[in-house]
């Protein structure tokens, strides 16, 4: 899979993708992630790529060309499956999203800043936006760092454990059950004993009805929307 990630500060997210399990897919060619600064597609001398909105109004807005501009350059060399727009008012990200978008090959990620983009952007280019929650942020870049890395744990080869991404939160509509690890005794503070049983269908048994309570107490709104 290749992302391509548009920003006006794209240093901003340099850092996360160079760890962990994000840079150990890179290092293995299963997933490609480049970084692109609207400001080297401006158009004029000061590398300007936000203007005042019409009709007045405070903050400013991103402008069409610099940004299109470095959306036409990649699509001249590849066909994208979605170009995705980080907004505070896009639809809430959620992991039937994220699981949708792991099987796509080629993704560019528009990061908004300042007031946002030119409404014309969003109604022409973006095929897809999206939000990582009910709040305002200074740019989108730490909503597309946040969709990164919930897909690309997901794309096969990515996790050493390809089981792991699968038995998640939100996976079947259910939070994940508790987890344990040794000292099975710490304290006092002991494990439950049929982790210890060996029956594994026990065991996963056990792990379904601590899913169920548990998104029950924490998130039934989950099973409402079932």
């Amino acid at each position: 899979m290749r992302i391509d990630i548009l920003s006006a500060v794209p240093s901003l997210m340099q850092s996360f993708f160079e760890h962990s399990i994000l840079q150990r897919a890179k290092d293995k060619g299963i997933l490609e992630i480049h970084l692109h600064n609207i400001r080297d597609y401006a158009t004029n001398k000061h590398k300007q790529i936000d203007d005042y909105q019409f009709g007045g109004g405070a903050g400013m807005v991103m402008m069409i060309e610099p940004i299109l501009a470095c959306i036409e350059m990649l699509q001249q060399q590849r066909s994208y499956d979605e170009i995705i727009y980080m907004t505070p008012d896009g639809a809430l990200l959620e992991q039937k999203t994220v699981n949708t978008l792991s099987l796509k090959e080629n993704l560019i990620i528009l990061c908004g800043h300042y007031k946002g983009i030119d409404e014309r952007l969003r109604e022409h280019i973006v095929t897809k936006e999206l939000s990582i929650g009910s709040y305002v942020l200074s740019g989108g870049e730490l909503p597309a760092a946040v969709l990164v890395d919930a897909i690309g744990r997901l794309i096969p080869g990515v996790l050493g454990d390809e089981t792991s991404a699968l038995t998640d939160s939100f996976q079947d509509k259910l939070l994940a059950p508790p987890v344990y690890t040794r000292p099975a005794d710490y304290k006092g503070w002991k494990i439950p004993d049929i982790l210890l049983s060996g029956n594994d269908k026990l065991i996963e048994e056990w792990r379904y009805e601590q899913s169920v309570e548990r998104t029950r107490k924490r998130r039934p709104d989950l099973l409402e929307n079932d």
